[in-house]
């Protein structure tokens, strides 16, 4: 977690405008008419007795005003300690500072850092976003959950990672699923290869980009399944090929985002 510290930012509005606010406040604030009274005796000693034959109605007696005092004593106590504790806020707030929770700023501004680097690097996932920012991965998740919730960005699951994405319908389920296979290194030879029709077949891409057939058939399960490349046999060879589906949007991407 990061220290909480607080900082002070000098507001726009003038002191001297804060001034003259509080001298039209004192010229325009309504003070206590005088009314003029005539007290006379009471023509008899017994309390609530009429005086010139009215009715008189005894309303109930309050005699717990005590309550009402203690009660205006804590109100006071407590304005009085919140003086007390924040004198520096009532201080600054009178010349013109405000005060504000720094590492909110340190926040807000590190989130806007990491939905920069998702929309230049769509279809990154964690692990790459901290160790190029130098994050945590706690904080890091923290603050792509606040970014997923204000709408900023999306995530999506792609070959047991969670890419991140810009939101805001930028990119379709096509173009998410090509670049999330095309993050990968290996993938991107594999399909280069295969889009450039320098080899198609498994034992030529193992030779060309220099693993085993058997991680090279490994690599080809997963870009089959996620529908880029399609399958066929020629005797004992497997020969691969870009699905058509795909092709014009793999072509771009690796344009765009890989060459």
């Amino acid at each position: 977690m990061e220290p909480k510290t607080e900082r002070l930012i000098f507001t726009s509005s003038k002191l001297e405008k804060k001034l003259i606010l509080c001298i039209f406040f004192f010229l325009f604030t309504t003070t206590a008419g005088a009314t003029e009274y005539i007290i006379t005796p009471a023509t008899s000693d017994y309390a609530g007795a009429s005086v010139n034959g009215e009715e008189v109605v005894l309303l109930k007696d309050f005699t717990v005003y005590w309550q009402f005092l203690l009660w205006l004593a804590v109100m006071n106590v407590l304005s009085v300690t919140d003086i007390l504790l924040l004198p520096a806020n009532l201080i600054f707030a009178i010349l013109g500072f405000r005060v504000v929770d720094y590492s909110n700023t340190i926040g807000v501004l590190k989130r806007k850092n990491i939905y920069t680097y998702i929309k230049t690097r769509p279809g990154t996932y964690i692990g790459e976003i901290a160790n190029n920012m130098g994050l945590n991965r706690g904080t890091l998740r923290h603050h792509l959950q606040i970014l997923e919730a204000e709408n900023m960005i999306e995530a999506q699951c792609s070959c047991g990672k969670v890419r991140y994405f810009q939101n805001s319908s930028t990119y379709d389920e096509k173009e998410k699923r090509v670049i999330s296979a095309l993050q990968n290194e290996m993938n991107r030879k594999i399909i280069s290869k295969i889009l450039e029709e320098e080899c198609n077949t498994n034992g030529d891409l193992a030779l060309t980009t220099g693993i085993s057939r058997c991680t090279i058939s490994w690599y080809m399960k997963q870009l089959k399944e996620l529908d880029l490349i399609e399958e066929n046999k020629m005797g004992r060879s497997k020969i691969y090929s870009i699905n058509p589906v795909y092709r014009d949007t793999i072509e771009k991407t690796y344009v765009k985002f890989f060459e």
